[in-house]
């Protein structure tokens, strides 16, 4: 059974995140960690924006981490304690690991980790039982005899045994007469053979004898009979190896088969998968497969980092999220359909697309910004943030409501702040003039940058549409950016498909807008913002994306119709 404590459990705003998605995010995983959820850990599906990060540097909070998918992935999942076998091991000794840890397949490495093969339960029967018919073929034994010396626990007499090198080995049981024996010793002389044969008897001194003379590779003499000194002597002069055991004959024939390596029978074709391969992916890739376990590896070291099985593909465990400052899919981290989204917290219109298996906590507000809700989860459990965590929800709240001054700010949002404020131990209004002192994007960052800082899409009425927003001191900067960056809108829109796509940059001191657009012609010309151009809009008083740009875009649409 898979320990789903071993997944993360990931508190993240929105792609394109701005203040208050990461700052809700690192105060929603504090109160989570608070209350007892002890694996909640904020999140980030994009870069950290500059003013974000001054916010970050001050209250002495690390950025949250980068996360781009929220499936769940082989690595994620895969069984890191494995059994498996070495090329070394013999039958016997895997055959017992697999006995006793209740697998029937394991992986076949190497002392470094590498992987060389798949060596399933029921291969193991080939070492026992080969697939060819011919008499040689059952007899006929590709072992090294120190494997077969360790194997049969045997003790080593006559010539001693040297290397470790895997040979031919025919067997020959001396159950038949005295007669029979030598007949067929004399043979193998004859052939040539003589020198790969292991003569097994128990209490049988001519027996052993007619080995020894023959020339046979090794004397196996079972059930703790002797051997006379003489005959160790002679077998000594003779390069012959004897090796004597407690085993009676019978088992000794088989437990000299089990002396075989692995390697002569795994699968040495298999498949492999990369930690990072998504398990939706994966069951499609190898549900069809006749494999029943792949190891995990590692692509940059090329060693085993764990297995996956069959049963590993059915239902495979999903990565716990909460969605802070967004509901919709649109603007959510990639896989998030795929993973359990346990709660959503935001003050954004309903999108309608979110789905989840089971019920869950959903808290969506009219209010100026999601750091408020946060703030009062906190006081509603009767707890108070730590002051790094509470500077940082002041700061989303005075980023989503230019200090209480725009038009989606409520009675809620001044009094978090005020609260939020005492903890953090800054004011309020010197805070978010330093805040917006902060780097110009519009002088100093890229087109791209510009576009994608503050970025959210959002279908309506099956219009794709991207609404973009920069917050400056001052729109004076523009101006000499404008061709660079309506070119970088225009190819936002084809690479995208999108119908509209618009950039506000917004004077936050002086609550004014101007509005950059681009897509379809139609319904460019039905925004209700005053036009100074084809593309150009003025918008005095106009600072809320939520409450007044995605309004007028909405309009727009319905009138273009």
């Amino acid at each position: 059974m898979f320990d789903r404590t071993r997944l993360p459990f990931y508190v993240i705003g929105h792609k394109n995140p701005d203040t208050d998605a990461i700052c809700s995010a690192i105060g929603h995983a504090a109160l989570l960690r608070a209350t007892g959820e002890e694996d909640a850990t904020a999140a980030r599906c994009g870069d950290v924006p500059q003013r974000t990060a001054w916010v970050l540097e001050k209250a002495g909070m690390e950025a949250p981490e980068l996360v781009t998918d929220v499936r769940t992935t082989a690595g994620m999942i895969c069984r890191r304690e494995v059994i498996q076998a070495d090329l070394s091991d013999t039958f016997l000794i895997a055959y017992r690991r697999m006995l006793s840890s209740g697998v029937r397949c394991v992986p076949v490495t190497d002392a470094t980790g590498h992987v060389h093969g798949i060596l399933r339960y029921i291969d193991l029967l080939e070492l026992l039982l080969p697939n060819e018919s011919q008499e040689m073929a059952f007899r006929t034994v590709r072992a090294s005899l120190l494997k077969i010396a360790d194997t049969l626990g045997a003790e080593s007499l006559g010539a001693p045994i040297t290397g470790e090198d895997e040979e031919d080995i025919i067997l020959l049981v001396g159950a038949s007469s005295q007669n029979s024996v030598n007949a067929r010793l004399k043979s193998a002389a004859k052939d040539g053979r003589i020198g790969r044969m292991l003569v097994i008897c128990g209490d049988r001194p001519i027996v052993q004898r007619y080995a020894i003379e023959a020339g046979a590779r090794a004397l196996l003499v079972t059930g703790d009979n002797p051997i006379d000194a003489s005959l160790t002597k002679l077998a000594a002069e003779k390069g012959v190896v004897v090796l004597t055991c407690h085993h009676d004959t019978a088992s000794c024939s088989t437990l000299v088969r089990c002396s075989r390596t692995v390697r002569h029978v795994m699968e040495t074709k298999f498949i492999t998968v990369a930690p990072s391969e998504p398990m939706s992916r994966l069951r499609k890739r190898l549900a069809s497969e006749d494999q029943d376990l792949f190891p995990v590896i590692d692509p940059r070291e090329g060693t085993m980092t764990g297995v996956i099985s069959k049963s590993d593909l059915v239902d495979p465990p999903r990565l716990r999220v909460a969605l802070v400052d967004h509901n919709e899919y649109a603007q959510a981290v990639n896989g998030v359909e795929e993973a359990e989204v346990v709660e959503v917290i935001d003050h954004h219109r309903l999108a309608g697309d979110l789905v989840s298996r089971e019920p869950i906590r959903y808290l969506n507000e009219p209010v100026g910004s999601t750091s408020t809700l946060v703030a009062r989860k906190f006081v509603h459990r009767g707890l108070a943030p730590e002051p790094g965590v509470a500077m940082c929800l002041s700061a989303g709240i005075i980023s989503d409501t230019l200090c209480l001054t725009g038009p989606t700010t409520t009675d809620l949002d001044r009094e978090m702040l005020k609260w939020l404020s005492e903890i953090a131990g800054i004011e309020a209004e010197s805070f978010t003039e330093q805040f917006f002192a902060v780097g110009s994007l519009i002088a100093t960052g890229t087109a791209g940058e510009i576009l994608n800082a503050d970025r959210k899409e959002f279908t309506d009425d099956g219009h794709k549409v991207s609404i973009s927003q920069v917050e400056e001191r001052g729109l004076h900067g523009f101006g000499p950016r404008r061709e660079e960056v309506e070119t970088a809108l225009r190819q936002l829109v084809a690479r995208h498909g999108y119908n509209l796509a618009v950039l506000a940059v917004t004077d936050v001191s002086r609550h004014h807008s101007i509005i950059l657009a681009a897509g379809d012609p139609d319904i460019l010309a039905k925004l209700p913002f005053a036009p100074v151009d084809e593309t150009l809009f003025d918008a005095p008083g106009v600072v809320s994306r939520k409450k007044q740009i995605f309004p007028a875009v909405s309009e727009a649409l319905q009138h273009a119709k």
